[in-house]
């Protein structure tokens, strides 16, 4: 048994029948078409995220960070 009770030869036949219908090269070119527009929305993806700053190191301390500055 294969996916879900469909075997490997009925698979191999949809498979035929598919390419039979849509041939090789509409076949291929929704292939690339399709990988195009996954790289395409991984990019936009990654474009939208925040990029991360490091921390500013010459900002001022507050006196609660430093218990030794604290004035009684």
């Amino acid at each position: 048994m294969g996916l879900g009770g469909i075997g490997v030869w009925q698979l191999l036949i949809i498979l035929a029948i598919v390419v039979m219908l849509f041939g090789t090269k509409r076949l291929r070119t929704l292939g690339s078409d399709l990988g195009a527009a996954i790289k395409g929305f991984r990019t936009s993806i990654k474009a939208d995220e925040p990029e991360e700053t490091p921390p500013d190191d010459t900002a001022p301390l507050d006196n609660a960070e430093h218990p030794e500055t604290q004035k009684d």
